[in-house]
């Protein structure tokens, strides 16, 4: 962001013309500074829209903006790093949408529904795209299941690629609601993922064995557990956030069932987690306290007594918080109708 002061800022905001929810950072190299939003109006009529930050005027504008029925439950591009596949982000609300992103016009490729035969729809809570074989996609829903997806990203043929999809399982993964899943990095990064919902655990799964799970945690009072996040270089860890909890809990696979350590600095109840992606013991969390937060975890099993930098968004409650996977300097947060990226 070479402007005639030459030193770049350390915050850029951008307000949209909605309450945001969900926001995720672009992958793709050729793409800095690119993130799409998702509107949170509690009506039908939502909205997507994909900003990117002018590196020389240092400012954000909209590149692309189109309707989605009901607010996205979850927004993430295509986790292609080297921007070979087609430019695609997908979301989840009542299905599963794949998008190809254009500016101005960014085109619905396919709508993935695994109910075909009924006009009842089961809302997806999530979703996750597998970073090792990008044609995978998990998805959660309150109907108790999780489902995984095959995709056909259709190799270039002259200048037609359609996208399209299959199921390629379906499984019951709790017994109440299922609200988040992820792919895990262990063992290859393909084929191992896990789960949360509202009957308090932790599952584990492995797409080559599905006939058994792994019970990770359990929540003692069994508080329906919300969130759901791997570290990303250390696939022995992760995260998760129960319901109207103001602490983060971490935990080793290695040791089911016992938390390693607790992240309690919070003040109130924490919407958001995320791993740096370049670092095994950096992790960001964010909540209704108005504040973001960054912990240093290194000395687990240790306590962990206060993060290593605070942020405190003055204006409201921070819904949401992403660590760029090509940017590790920078961190986006959304409130109320802002998004905000910070350098840390």
């Amino acid at each position: 962001m070479s402007g005639t002061t030459g030193k770049r800022k350390e915050i850029y905001k951008y307000l949209a013309p909605w309450p945001l929810y969900s926001m995720n950072w672009s992958v793709r190299p050729d793409k800095r500074f690119r993130l799409a939003l998702g509107s949170f109006v509690e009506e039908y009529n939502n909205k997507v829209q994909i900003i990117s930050l002018d590196e020389e005027t240092s400012e954000f504008s909209a590149k692309s903006t189109f309707d989605h029925p009901y607010p996205t439950t979850k927004i993430m591009w295509i986790p292609d790093s080297k921007g070979v596949y087609p430019d695609l982000l997908a979301t989840s609300g009542d299905y599963l949408r794949l998008w190809r992103a254009g500016e101005p016009d960014t085109r619905l490729e396919c709508v993935l529904n695994n109910n075909k035969n009924s006009d009842f729809c089961a809302p997806l809570t999530s979703f996750d795209w597998n970073e090792v074989d990008l044609n995978l996609v998990g998805t959660s829903s309150i109907d108790t299941t999780c489902t995984i997806w095959g995709l056909e990203t259709g190799q270039p043929l002259g200048r037609v690629n359609l996208v399209s999809g299959h199921v390629k399982t379906q499984l019951i993964a709790h017994d109440k609601e299922v609200y988040d899943i992820a792919f895990s990095r262990a063992g290859g990064g393909r084929d191992m993922f896990a789960s949360v919902g509202a009957d308090g655990s932790v599952r584990m799964f492995d797409l080559r064995h599905l006939e058994h799970s792994t019970i990770i945690y359990e929540d003692p009072a069994h508080t329906p557990l919300l969130r759901l996040a791997w570290n990303k270089q250390d696939p022995n860890y992760l995260a998760t956030v129960a319901m109207d909890s103001c602490e983060v809990i971490i935990l080793d696979v290695r040791v089911p069932c016992t938390p390693v350590a607790r992240l309690s600095n919070h003040r109130a109840c924490v919407n958001g987690i995320a791993w740096a992606p370049h670092s095994s013991c950096h992790i960001c969390t964010a909540g209704d306290d108005h504040q973001a937060l960054i912990w240093d975890i290194q000395q687990m099993p240790r306590p962990i007594e206060d993060p290593i930098l605070a942020y405190t968004a003055a204006e409201g409650e921070v819904n949401q918080i992403q660590w760029g996977a090509t940017q590790p300097d920078w961190i986006a947060i959304c409130y109320k109708t802002a998004c905000e990226i910070l350098r840390v």
